[in-house]
């Protein structure tokens, strides 16, 4: 095979493999990924809150929890989701296994930026709500929870922008996402720096996307925080 032949077979295979790895990032890879954020910042609020709560077991179950999703990578608590589970008879096909996966993981993060964000708003804040009989859920409710989404955005996306990379880890769990085509793709053709450097482009893209909105929001915060 000369090199115009090569040359030619490689433009080729990039272009028959473009649309399914981009199929299987819009179809798998972003809505497992928006779903996993979703239930994740639902988990995650309620952990900050659970943690900055009086109530003792609340605290330390959530500390236990974030100590231990924290402490242990993201593979290997997938790896627990669906292989070691399964040998106690729970058995989880790929798709619900790596949305319980990434849910738990970014559960535990987002935790610890919605905590900080709250514990950043001011004392005073409590207080004045307070001196006008406002309960304190109401409080939390009102006045310090939409400061803290403002201040927690900005990481929070961060995390948002880190899944949808982290999603490529589904594939060691046969959840067929964008690097697993990828990966099969490479198996058929035996071309893995051509195809890797493709789906890192298409990686790329998602993110580069992302960023772009991340800057937006960002921008529109801007205004509403006092200089």
């Amino acid at each position: 095979m000369n090199v115009d032949d090569r040359t030619l077979r490689l433009l080729q295979i990039a272009v028959d493999s473009f649309w399914p790895m981009l199929k299987a990032g819009i179809a798998f890879t972003v809505p497992v990924a928006l779903i996993s954020f979703t239930l994740g910042l639902i988990l995650g609020l309620l952990t900050a809150l659970s943690r900055i709560s009086k109530v003792k077991p609340l605290v330390l179950i959530a500390k236990f929890y974030v100590w231990i999703i924290r402490g242990t990578p993201l593979l290997v608590q997938l790896f627990i989701i669906f292989y070691g589970l399964a040998k106690v008879n729970i058995i989880l096909d790929p798709l619900p296994a790596a949305i319980i996966g990434f849910t738990m993981n970014i559960g535990a993060y987002s935790s610890e930026v919605i905590r900080a964000a709250i514990l950043s708003i001011p004392k005073g804040q409590w207080e004045a709500a307070a001196s006008i009989g406002m309960p304190h859920t109401q409080a939390l409710k009102r006045i310090v929870l939409p400061q803290a989404a403002r201040v927690s955005i900005p990481p929070l996306f961060n995390s948002f922008i880190s899944l949808i990379k982290d999603t490529s880890l589904a594939a060691s769990i046969t959840l067929t996402e964008m690097f697993q085509v990828a990966q099969r793709v490479t198996a058929a053709t035996y071309e893995p720096l051509l195809l890797y450097i493709e789906v890192a482009l298409i990686y790329l893209i998602f993110c580069t996307i992302l960023s772009a909105v991340q800057s937006r929001v960002e921008k529109k915060l801007d205004r509403f925080v006092a200089r």
